[in-house]
């Protein structure tokens, strides 16, 4: 294609008219989609981090996010009410009361459960071993009881409001503390406070989860404890897989929102649509999770390019790189049946056998790179050597040669290049894609570049693990990996930019290609800075809930 020339633009008056272009209530759609980022981008992030530390703010921040959310909802209704329906049918409005009520069931669940005392981790910990045990509100008078019976032997770090502290009434705290302490052996009261305050840390009773008797929360409690321990079980399982899936959910929700505004993917063009943003989503959250690999995220798996911690049950755990074949393969298995979709009924044209073809590597790439990391698989294959080196009686060996029957150092961590190499060449191949446009040639060609960098700077990961293998359970953070997640974040949302229908949009609106690519790189860099944030935000939550003191988080004094 000539991209000296100048295309002739379509007649603007052949485009459909859209949200974005409505000259109606202008105010009350961006106020919608104002606090819909702030809902769904800052507060929902900050709850499910929280949520997953189990932190005390958990249940404040996630009914801040409904406030915002339900004030977003109430202006989308409105505007609905006062502009022409130009998008019939759309997505957006069903996936988006469906998300909200999926959250909103997700913060009754947390609300009945810390009034029911079950989400702190010891709670959730302890389901398995106290299934016969339902979880039933603890009240004031109980533990008044409970902490009067044991003042009568263990004296108290503070006094009572009774307690003048000079013990001459018979009946005052002073005095039964001193004669307490004539009564027990050697034992001081200091001492048996410590010993009764260490007892004390196994009971995970917090102030917020205990119920008073007659309060507003009666109601609450009530309903909490006719709630089984098995139910229970279900609920928290529910509560759990919501936190770790509901930040998928709301960006396919703010996606179809997008879509909704702009009125892409009308009839036949939904299949470009599909084939462009759900694989554009796909690298976009691939680049996510890479940065969330960088920063420590999955090290108790050995994910975060470091050396997995000894836990009490070492099961099989899959490898980083063994997960990413896995989805390469699943991806090109499935989408092999899906490449025609937009021509059914008709011959296959080369561009389809193009698009089949890169799915037909997608299935080689993902199964040679499971295959590398099956453990079985390359035993099997040093066969040979053991069998030679087994022919050989082991005192044949001096001290110095015997070094050599020792597995390498790169064995103990995974250096599998296949997944980088697949992107790479779909990279490569979509930088040379043949297109209509000029605009569509240059989005696709920008893409492409992007994810051949990031294919590129992972090799160069490799490179840096290969010469020396990580030897610590802290995240190395390899400084590759931060050019690999932008680049795969910043190519997935280039990627979904480069549809028929978008690029149409572009084209109407007179924006070039220029202008997309550097609008995006400068809100990928702002989301990445937004993920790390959100991840120390979890850890700071993590440390503020735990008993351990500020000192014992420090792994160089535990040796």
């Amino acid at each position: 294609m000539d991209m000296s020339k100048e295309e002739p633009k379509p007649d603007p008056d052949s485009y459909p008219p859209t949200y974005f272009s409505h000259p109606e209530h202008v105010v009350e759609i961006y106020a919608h989609i104002a606090l819909m980022v702030i809902s769904w981008v800052i507060m929902l992030p900050i709850a499910v981090m929280f949520s997953i530390a189990r932190s005390r703010y958990t249940l404040a921040i996630q009914f801040l996010f409904l406030c915002t959310n339900a004030l977003g909802v109430l202006l989308g209704i409105t505007y609905n009410a006062k502009t022409p329906d130009l998008y019939p049918n759309n997505a957006h409005h069903k996936l988006g009361w469906i998300v909200t009520w999926v959250v909103s069931v997700q913060v009754v669940i947390s609300l009945v459960g810390r009034v029911a005392g079950v989400m702190s981790k010891n709670k959730v910990q302890e389901f398995s071993k106290e299934e016969e045990q339902a979880f039933i509100p603890v009240s004031t008078e109980a533990m008044a009881e409970h902490q009067r019976m044991n003042d009568t032997y263990f004296s108290h770090p503070y006094r009572h409001s009774n307690d003048s502290g000079q013990g001459t009434e018979p009946n005052t705290e002073s005095l039964r503390s001193n004669s307490v302490s004539t009564a027990v052996g050697q034992e001081s009261p200091g001492d048996r406070r410590v010993h009764y305050e260490d007892d004390l840390e196994d009971v995970h009773f917090k102030p917020a989860e205990m119920l008073p008797s007659k309060t507003a929360n009666s109601f609450i409690a009530k309903i909490a404890g006719k709630i089984s321990a098995r139910a229970w079980k279900i609920l928290m399982f529910a509560y759990n897989f919501i936190d770790r899936t509901i930040l998928v959910l709301g960006y396919i929700a703010l996606c179809t929102g997008i879509i909704a505004f702009a009125r892409f993917f009308e009839g036949h063009g939904i299949f470009s649509g599909l084939a462009h943003w759900i694989k554009g989503g796909i690298f976009f959250w691939y680049g996510i999770l890479t940065l969330g690999r960088w920063s420590g995220s999955f090290g108790e798996l050995g994910w975060a390019w470091n050396v997995r911690p000894k836990q009490s049950s070492q099961k099989w755990r899959p490898t980083a790189e063994f997960v990413e074949g896995a989805l390469i393969f699943s991806y090109g298995s499935t989408n092999i049946f899906l490449e025609h979709l937009g021509n059914a009924g008709k011959e296959f044209s080369p561009q389809d056998l193009e698009h089949i073809s890169i799915t037909v590597l997608f299935i080689g790439g993902g199964l040679l790179a499971m295959l590398i990391e099956s453990t079985r698989i390359r035993e099997l294959l040093n066969t040979t050597v053991y069998e030679a080196a087994l022919t050989h009686p082991s005192h044949a060996y001096s001290e110095e040669e015997r070094e050599a029957l020792e597995p390498p150092k790169q064995y103990e961590f995974s250096v599998n290049p296949i997944p980088a190499l697949v992107i790479l060449l779909l990279g490569i191949m979509m930088s040379s894609h043949t297109q209509q446009s000029m605009v569509s040639s240059m989005v696709h060609k920008q893409w492409g570049n992007l994810l051949t960098g990031a294919s590129f700077a992972r090799g160069f990961t490799y490179v840096l693990v290969y010469l020396k293998p990580p030897r610590s359970i802290l995240p190395s953070r390899p400084p590759t990996e931060l050019l690999t997640a932008f680049g795969l974040t910043a190519g997935g949302t280039i990627f979904m930019a480069s549809a028929s229908d978008t690029v149409a949009g572009m084209i109407h609106y007179d924006l070039d290609a220029m202008f997309f690519y550097t609008v995006t790189m400068g809100f990928v860099g702002l989301l990445m800075a937004w993920v790390v944030v959100l991840l120390a935000l979890k850890g700071w939550a993590v440390r503020k809930e735990s008993s351990r003191p500020a000192k014992s988080w420090n792994l160089a004094s535990r040796v």
